[in-house]
């Protein structure tokens, strides 16, 4: 990195300070710390949702996912999209709570300060993984730009993970929610930067590289790109890697993470709780994570670039994950211009934009969901503030802790997808059934917990599970050899394999020659090439997939030729071992007489949702109908307040609440369902009409998408 890259970064880090300070001034009490005084209008409700919906690490795996993947990888992160339009509805419901916590939720819903401080506890753990993927991300991403993973002796994240982590707890503690917000309208402007900044100049460097600076423009780049990469890394469903992400794979990822984001703890705040009104909440909810999906068109536009221009990079060869950071500093710090310095600056800004929210949260719900429910109740505001910014540190530091030792992006972010099924059901069927109880809920917890995340490692451990031949089946193989003409990405992706494995076997690092894989087809551009694709194996009963014994073999089923692509099918005969957790929800398939043997790893993927999504569910329907309801006056209490629409001025809002509360049944008149146990209320022209805008505007997005990926084509 030159001067010009450092004084850059000085200057991002010294703004986001010196904002931490300025809003300082500004708090007063918990509701200033946690929300902001909920004065916020569009513009910063905009933001705070686009700053803390987008991580750090999803540059980095649509990155990794498109050079691997094609363009169907892009929806590694593109998940999302269809998930956007129903924030129109529930951005509503988070103004409307007029609580400062998730944690605050539960407990009036169900009476219960324990469920308050058990939410807590989930939010403690779910950021510090959902963070230290981001933190890890950084790591990758800037030991390319630095040019060393190493920093006086020490490999670059022992010494980057903390120097960040101590900038987000400097200006986050200091300003509460109110630094995180202004900081977060700058670093949105960063992140838009980061998402567009490569592709002009990247499409300009292919013209240089491959073409005529003197009689093209730099959109005949996209002619080059089209030239240089294979017809089939333009596909948005399938691609090289025979389908990664299939639409039912992309569905059932659309369903999990709808059932689970509404109980993400940062919701309460950046989903509408800290806006001015219901309008502002929506629009800025709604509007903020439309900004994102567009940033990720951007993404993978950026990563076909990378691919057509650095193919015979051989340290991508080695780990994609480098994707961003190499094509950075391949392409913009010839110029000298900061502009690397700035491309770190807006990745930072991506990650420090989410973490100062998380932090801030969970210091909320330490605060008051377990210091104030269990330990000092009548403290001053002046106290509560000092326990809310000395607890902000735990969430920073564990989940700073968490990426230094355990250093797997996709690790890390999978766990934290999948922990908010434990409340999910609770949320959602409290917020529209009075027959949910305390009880029931307790009961439902327990078992996602106990099924989905505690009996998997026990049963691990058991002695002869893991060999057991009825347990450790596997998927068949199928290896598809697609016959096609070789591309100039081809040629150079065979020369950089050749280089990182000589390199490798030079150092005797035995673990980078396995990632490297497979020798790529050679052949020179134009020339027929075989492409072999090599799927399945994979273990339905393990995490961690099944490894053959000595012995094993494989033994063929069936070879189909069809057109250009023959499809050979094997399986393994012969002793078996797994590894990972014990995946016990697949025992269910199992019972059901249903043959998972043929099933791709996108279909393995997506048979996880039933079970998450189902099972919660249902154990809570059927615990609450054999337990005893939470009382009639905090029932009527909360609908009441649930259907009472926010008035900005906090005066009126409070005595229009208090008109709800002497007559809970003032909205009867607009139920769905009179007379019954169901809270449904008759939607508004509003309602219907910004939900369906916000669908069309997804398909807007994939036809953007398209259009962009079709140029030059």
């Amino acid at each position: 990195m030159t001067t010009a890259d450092l004084v850059v970064l000085f200057c991002y880090f010294i703004g986001m300070i010196a904002i931490g300070i300025w809003a300082m001034r500004r708090v007063k009490g918990q509701e200033d710390y946690f929300m902001g005084g909920r004065g916020f209008g569009k513009l910063l409700q905009t933001f705070a949702a686009f700053g803390a919906g987008t991580g750090a690490h999803e540059p980095v795996t649509v990155g990794r996912t498109c050079w691997t993947s094609g363009l169907s990888g892009v929806w590694s992160a593109l998940m999302w999209l269809f998930v956007t339009p129903i924030y129109w509805i529930t951005a509503v419901w988070y103004r409307r709570m007029r609580h400062l916590t998730l944690g605050d939720w539960f407990v009036e819903r169900y009476e219960s300060k324990g469920l308050g401080a058990a939410y807590s506890a989930f939010a403690i753990v779910f950021y510090m993984y959902y963070l230290s993927a981001m933190f890890t991300a950084i790591a990758s991403f800037a030991a390319p730009l630095i040019g060393t993973d190493q920093f006086f002796g020490m490999e670059l994240k022992y010494v980057l993970i903390p120097a960040i982590a101590l900038i987000v707890i400097l200006y986050g503690v200091l300003g509460g929610l109110t630094a995180a917000y202004w900081t977060d309208l700058a670093q949105g402007v960063f992140i838009i930067i980061l998402s567009i900044l490569l592709i002009p100049f990247g499409l300009w460097a292919l013209v240089k590289e491959f073409g005529d600076p003197a009689t093209m423009t730099v959109f005949d780049g996209f002619t080059i790109l089209h030239d240089r990469v294979s017809a089939d890394y333009f596909g948005l469903f399938s691609g090289p890697s025979a389908g990664e992400f299939p639409p039912q794979y992309i569905i059932s990822l659309t369903l999990l993470v709808l059932i689970g984001i509404v109980v993400q703890p940062h919701f309460i705040a950046t989903g509408g709780g800290s806006a001015k009104s219901e309008d502002e909440a929506r629009i800025g909810l709604v509007v903020g994570n439309f900004l994102k999906r567009l940033c990720t068109v951007g993404w993978a536009l950026t990563a076909l670039i990378a691919l057509a221009l650095l193919a015979g990079n051989a340290s991508l060869a080695a780990n994609p994950d480098h994707v961003w950071g190499v094509a950075a500093r391949e392409i913009l710090g010839p110029l000298n211009l900061g502009l690397v310095g700035l491309m770190l600056a807006c990745l930072l800004a991506a990650m420090m934009s989410s973490a100062d929210t998380y932090m801030i949260v969970t210091s909320g719900l330490i605060t008051r969901n377990v210091y104030a429910a269990y330990f000092e109740g009548n403290a001053t505001e002046k106290k509560y503030l000092l326990v809310a910014r000395l607890t902000g540190l735990i969430i920073i530091v564990g989940a700073s802790i968490v990426a230094v030792s355990m250093g797997d992006v996709f690790g890390q972010f999978k766990l934290a997808v999948e922990l908010p099924i434990l409340f999910a059901a609770p949320f959602w069927l409290g917020m529209y059934w009075r027959r949910v109880n305390r009880t029931a809920v307790w009961i439902t917890v327990g078992f996602s917990l106990l099924f989905f995340f505690v009996l998997p490692t026990i049963l691990s451990s058991i002695p002869g599970l893991k060999t057991s031949p009825g347990l450790t089946q596997t998927t068949d193989v199928v290896t598809r050899t697609i016959t096609r003409e070789a591309t100039a990405a081809d040629v150079a992706k065979h020369e950089a394999w050749i280089e990182a494995t000589n390199a490798a076997r030079q150092d005797g690092d035995e673990i980078l020659l396995k990632k490297l894989g497979p020798e790529p087809p050679i052949g020179n551009v134009g020339d027929p090439i075989q492409v072999v694709l090599k799927t399945g194996g994979s273990g339905i009963f393990w995490s961690g997939g099944v490894k053959p014994v000595a012995g094993t073999k494989l033994v063929t089923i069936d070879e189909i030729s069809k057109g250009n692509t023959t499809t050979l099918i094997q399986r393994y005969d012969g002793p078996m071992e797994g590894s990972g957790t014990f995946k016990v929800d697949f025992l269910i398939y199992r019972l059901l007489g249903i043959d998972l043997s043929r099933a791709s790893k996108a279909t393995l993927e997506t048979l996880r949702l039933p079970t998450r999504l189902l099972l919660p569910f249902i154990v809570l329907v059927v615990a609450s109908f054999f337990t005893k309801r939470n009382s009639r006056e905090a029932l009527d209490r909360y609908y009441a307040k649930m259907k009472t629409e926010v008035i900005a001025d906090p005066a009126k809002d409070k005595a229009n609440l208090e008109a709800s509360y002497a007559d809970p049944n003032r909205f009867d008149d607009r139920r769905l369902l009179p007379g019954t146990d169901w809270e449904f209320m008759r939607p508004k022209p509003k309602d219907i009409i910004g939900f369906l805008a916000a669908v069309g505007v997804c398909f807007v997005v994939i036809g953007l998408l398209m259009w962009l990926a079709g140029i030059g084509a």
